[in-house]
């Protein structure tokens, strides 16, 4: 079996390579921020290049102009929205590791991106009310993507921050599959199933989930709209 997995895991990097050559799915800025956050220490768990542009373009169909961003790490899916965003959107990302956030601020400005973007330094779960008591919310979408232990809470406040048609997306809800492992001791799969249980008995969201390989190895997102 582990000879398998190694096969697909190679399969799945061929072909994400090859849509991103076929598809321009990066660039020299793009490129730029991977290697500076690699270069920096920064756990390589960003969104891979594919899903990036799926973000773009989630964002772009729905004329998003403003964004919640749980989860900034160097600044990668930051950008990629703000690239969607129309000059007078922005993108409120929040990060707990201050030295996290300087590299992202420094690849926000390389991008050209820092009059749409803005980090803000601190737990999460301290921000997002100091955040809603500032009036930006709603939001038009909210990307939910950092410590999965807390993605119950995530997901409260995003509701409370959300209005009628806000795109929420959460990232690597799968984990390779252990999220169907009731028994797992990893207190993330706890998280997502707590999370997945308060959205099967929430009725103001219709939500769906998408499995996926690629370079990233075997994960998911889950993707819901608010009623």
């Amino acid at each position: 079996m582990r000879d398998l997995r190694m096969g697909a895991n190679e399969s799945w990097n061929k072909v994400d390579e090859y849509f991103i050559g076929k598809l321009k799915l990066s660039d020299s800025i793009l490129d730029h921020v991977l290697r500076t956050n690699r270069k920096s220490g920064i756990p390589e768990i960003d969104v891979s290049p594919s899903q990036g542009k799926f973000l773009y373009l989630m964002a772009k169909m729905k004329g998003v102009r403003n964004v919640l961003e749980i989860g900034t790490l160097g600044g990668y899916s930051s950008i990629w929205f703000a690239r969607a965003l129309p000059e007078s959107g922005k993108v409120y990302t929040l990060e707990v590791n201050p030295e996290f956030a300087k590299i992202a601020n420094q690849n926000i400005q390389y991008a050209g991106y820092e009059h749409k973007v803005e980090v803000i330094v601190g737990d999460a779960l301290d921000s997002l009310p100091k955040l809603k008591e500032r009036g930006v919310a709603p939001f038009d979408l909210i990307f939910i993507d950092a410590d999965k232990t807390n993605n119950p809470h995530y997901l409260k406040w995003a509701m409370s921050m959300s209005k009628s048609g806000t795109l929420i997306i959460a990232d690597n809800v799968v984990r390779d599959g252990e999220v169907t492992n009731e028994i797992s001791s990893d207190e993330r799969i706890h998280g997502i199933r707590q999370f997945m249980d308060l959205l099967a008995n929430e009725n103001r969201i219709e939500c769906t989930s998408i499995q996926t390989v690629g370079s990233k190895g075997y994960d998911g997102f889950l993707m819901g709209l608010v009623k």
